[in-house]
């Protein structure tokens, strides 16, 4: 495992480089909030399935430098990420927030992406039906800020985030999972009562939130307002993962999804949440690493 910081003109990216260095390329987009340690819990897991993990804070996360952006600016940012590891192909795969970030990856020409994964991905919430009735008072305040001033709607998605700073800095971060304990379906409670995945969760949380909540901000500028991403530009195969019980990104938004985006696959889990990655994550390398049967065999 490595780490290094990627130059973005006056602003640098954090990333993370782990897994199997020799192996597939698989790039991975953290939740709202996260950070490049989301995956802790699966590095080993990684390598022994012969992935090569590369994953990098978003601007105001982690060690990412803070910067305003929408989805466009991240999936520049991912490609700048593979230019800079001398990355030639990769699959994407975001968690949550993250999901549209991979999406966005995907929409650059030039068929860098091979696959996109979605695992409890937030749809486009002006599309998604009952997507913006879920929101809370301070994030219908900010939204109704978009599209005329992002900075301010920014600022107001991002206060939204402020009560998990303190408790991102008590004891590493645990902290943080007693303030989500509520929206917890009852197959996430379970896996967060596991040690690997708490501990990896408080990592993450702590990492998330050390520079503030900029970053979170940023991140619901960029799907709840108006994707500024074309998804008729996606020409890889995305394969999308929910939970039936996923209070964060409920069913709705991988039906849309599989409905609207070229050529997409959806897997519904009964009685899963938000966090089927942490017991999936195995299975979603496999899937976004495997050979193409529809593609012929090269020769060499």
């Amino acid at each position: 495992m490595r780490e290094t910081d990627v130059d973005r003109g006056g602003r640098v990216l954090r990333v993370r480089d782990t897994g199997d260095p020799g192996g597939s390329v698989v790039m991975y987009f953290h939740g709202t909030p996260g950070s490049r340690l989301d995956l802790a819990f699966g590095e080993q897991l990684a390598a022994e399935r012969g992935v090569r993990l590369v994953l990098f804070d978003r601007p105001g996360y982690g060690g990412s430098t803070a910067a305003p952006f929408g989805l466009s600016a991240i999936a520049a940012d991912a490609h700048a990420v593979a230019d800079g590891l001398g990355v030639d192909r990769f699959a994407a795969l975001g968690l949550s927030g993250g999901g549209p970030m991979a999406l966005a990856a995907a929409t650059v020409p030039g068929g860098r992406v091979t696959r996109v994964g979605v695992a409890s991905g937030a749809g486009p919430f002006q599309r998604v039906p009952g997507a913006l009735d879920g929101l809370d008072d301070n994030d219908r305040a900010a939204v109704a800020l978009l599209p005329g001033d992002p900075a301010a709607a920014a600022a107001g998605f991002a206060a939204g985030f402020g009560p998990l700073v303190e408790l991102a800095r008590e004891s590493g971060g645990s902290a943080v999972a007693a303030a989500f304990e509520d929206l917890l379906s009852p197959r996430d409670s379970e896996l967060m009562q596991e040690q690997r995945f708490a501990s990896s969760f408080a990592a993450t949380m702590h990492e998330a939130l050390r520079q503030g909540t900029s970053g979170g901000g940023w991140d619901n500028v960029a799907w709840v307002g108006e994707w500024d991403v074309d998804l008729n530009a996606i020409r890889c195969p995305v394969l999308l993962w929910y939970g039936t019980d996923d209070r964060f990104a409920p069913p709705a938004h991988g039906r849309w999804l599989a409905e609207n985006l070229p050529d997409a696959r959806l897997v519904m889990r009964e009685g899963e949440g938000h966090l089927g990655i942490m017991e999936h994550l195995g299975e979603m390398l496999d899937a976004l690493t495997r050979p193409d049967p529809a593609q012929p065999a090269t020769a060499g």
